[in-house]
């Protein structure tokens, strides 16, 4: 099947999935297309039994998509560029440090802290693995993914502050979890170096990927505000908000930055208010913000019928899926600790409502961007077994929490 079929058969599934889910579900949308998908899928899967030319279609179009290289080189600069644009710069500003503080620290804390409970609890399920593993399995799974939180906020009535610093920080940690990720993995032998890496040279890594990154965002920001600033065409202006995505995306990785953080930083800039008022024309405005609501949604319809298809690839193995389940509390339990140790250290200067790390342990949900950084493990690392646990955990995540954390925060903030 060429890219030209797949491509039609996915937005024609998320066409389809998402006429049932407004119809008759009426669940949010990235919610409802993943749980149809998923529904969907096991549903050929037990069709199998009696005739498997289906699932076996689903399985060699699934089997065909490069799911890593599809979200982490493809869709992930136009969704995360398309979250940045629209977000509360004001609130994010007043918000900045702590929102620094849980994407860098909190990543952090949340990876070694899962790493060392999944180390113990694979030990008493009989499935031991090296410590460098679990530590992987932590950093493939700490960050919030921006794509699921984005989506489910705009439904969930958060309070304003709050939804800066939840929406902030899945936007930084992204980026900055993706590089932690790359360092372990670096060091597990999965990189270039064959687990030879430095501490010199990790930090190296890190100011190359995050420092670049930054600054490449700046850059490209201002290339385009001063090219839009100096013309007035609504067609070309959106042009060359795209061509900044594109070329900029793929400039990071040519220089071995970190392109998800330059595409937040780019997208802040040309969504501030100041910079919307002296480049931009209501007209210009208005087709630049349509343009990429428009994308988000196309986007993010593809990308959560893809996580629910997924599952056709999955090994079926009862002690990883156990192992999954019991990632779940593991995984909210150490994002609670990690988002509790610089709340307790920031409340005397900054003004957190009632009950923050609890809304935002909830509220951090867990995406696509993890499945993909699981697909990129190698056949000498356990994948198939961080695979499973991190598809289960990002089932739950999206499934349960994003059907109740509206109700959690509305019980909380009462």
């Amino acid at each position: 099947m060429d890219y030209y079929s797949i491509a039609v058969v996915l937005i024609a599934l998320a066409a389809i999935f998402g006429y049932v889910n407004v119809r008759f579900l009426k669940l949010p949308n990235t919610i409802g297309l993943m749980v149809i998908s998923i529904l969907f899928s096991l549903g050929l899967m037990a069709a199998g039994s009696i005739d498997n030319r289906l699932s076996e279609w689903e399985i060699q179009l699934v089997s065909q998509i490069d799911f890593k290289t599809l979200l982490m080189e493809g869709m992930l600069s136009f969704l995360l560029f398309a979250g940045a644009l629209h977000i509360d710069f004001k609130q994010l500003k007043e918000q900045r440090l702590p929102i620094i503080i849980f994407a860098t620290i909190g990543v952090l804390i949340s990876t070694f802290l899962i790493g060392g409970l999944i180390y113990g609890i694979l030990q008493m399920i009989g499935l031991a693995q090296p410590f460098i593993y679990c530590l992987l399995f932590g950093a493939l799974i700490s960050p919030t993914d921006p794509i699921a939180v984005l989506g489910i906020l705009k439904q969930a009535g958060v309070p304003h502050k709050l939804e800066a610093k939840i929406a902030g920080e899945s936007l930084f940690n992204d980026g900055i979890g993706v590089v932690v990720f790359i360092t372990i993995y670096e060091i597990a032998g999965g990189g270039a170096h064959g687990g030879h890496v430095g501490f010199s040279e990790i930090l190296t890594l890190f100011a190359e990927e995050v420092g670049g990154g930054i600054l490449l965002g700046l850059l490209m920001g201002f290339i385009a505000y001063y090219l839009m600033r100096t013309i007035d065409n609504y067609e070309v202006e959106v042009l060359i908000t795209l061509a900044l995505v594109m070329g900029g995306y793929y400039l990071a990785s040519m220089l071995h930055f970190s392109g998800p953080l330059a595409m937040v930083i780019a997208g802040l800039m040309i969504g501030h208010d100041r910079f919307r008022t002296s480049s931009m024309s209501e007209t210009t405005e208005k087709y630049v913000d349509q343009f990429w609501e428009l994308l988000d949604v196309l986007l993010n319809a593809v990308l959560f019928v893809l996580i629910g298809l997924e599952i056709v690839i999955l090994p079926f193995n009862q002690s990883y899926i156990i192992a999954g389940l019991l990632a779940i509390p593991i995984v909210l339990l150490s994002r609670y600790i990690a988002l509790t140790i610089p709340i307790k250290l920031l409340e005397r200067q900054l003004d957190f409502i009632p009950k923050t790390n609890l809304i935002m342990t909830w509220g951090g949900l867990r995406g696509g961007i993890s499945i993909a950084l699981a697909l990129a493990l190698t056949g000498e690392m356990p994948r198939d077994l961080l695979l499973t646990m991190t598809y289960v955990v990002v089932v739950f995540s999206i499934i349960v929490q994003g059907l109740t954390v509206k109700g959690l925060v509305k019980k909380v903030a009462a």
